[in-house]
């Protein structure tokens, strides 16, 4: 695809694993969708250590986000493990540079989501996902979750909620995305690349 093709920006933090898992799936399910394509993005992590620099380019995984990728996404997806019902502090610290696209109205209508993990069952993932919403809502972002024609919804023991993808990683994050958690994460990706294509026709007409 050329670099004129929409993208969903797939923008998350990993530290162990888990999540990046659930970002991979959700990227096939935006580009089983023809016309749009998937960017697979992280952010460094936070250091307590002032002089702490990372490397410009991450050793393995996904590259670093940059504003102008965010700025150009047609629709992003949201990820982070939860850190007491809230995202983790690397991917929060991306989202409060974005002050500029605020003022700019750069993100204005286009569809977001979120997608979470957690070690523990009762661990957080429905609360990480709303509190991780209240940004995108500031920036004016259509949100959207998983409807319950995804039948996964109904009978998964594990991770997936209505307001978006999740995943059971267990006390160690080693546990694998199951059968239900791998079906709504790639649920999700499909519906927000359907949504992005169908809002970016909608932004163009009306301006």
């Amino acid at each position: 695809m050329s670099d004129s093709t929409p993208y969903v920006l797939v923008l998350y933090y990993s530290r162990f694993g888990a999540t990046a898992s659930m970002a991979r799936q959700l990227a096939k399910g935006v580009e089983s969708v023809s016309g749009i394509q998937a960017r697979l993005r992280t952010v460094p992590p936070v250091s307590p250590t002032c002089e702490a620099v990372d490397p410009e380019i991450p050793e393995e995984g996904a590259v670093y986000a940059d504003l102008e990728e965010l700025r150009h996404c047609s629709a992003l997806a949201l990820g982070s493990p939860t850190r007491f019902g809230n995202m983790a502090a690397p991917l929060k610290h991306f989202l409060d540079t974005t002050s500029n696209l605020w003022m700019n109205g750069a993100l204005i209508d286009k569809p977001a989501c979120a997608f979470t993990s957690t070690s523990s069952l009762h661990g957080g993932q429905e609360i990480t996902l709303l509190t991780m919403l209240v940004p995108l809502l500031h920036h004016g972002m259509v949100y959207a979750g998983l409807p319950y024609s995804e039948t996964a919804l109904f009978t998964t023991q594990s991770g997936g909620t209505p307001y978006g993808a999740t995943h059971l990683a267990g006390q160690r994050s080693d546990r694998l995305l199951d059968e239900n958690e791998s079906e709504l994460a790639y649920a999700q990706g499909r519906r927000l690349a359907r949504l992005a294509l169908a809002l970016d026709g909608m932004r163009k007409e009306a301006s």
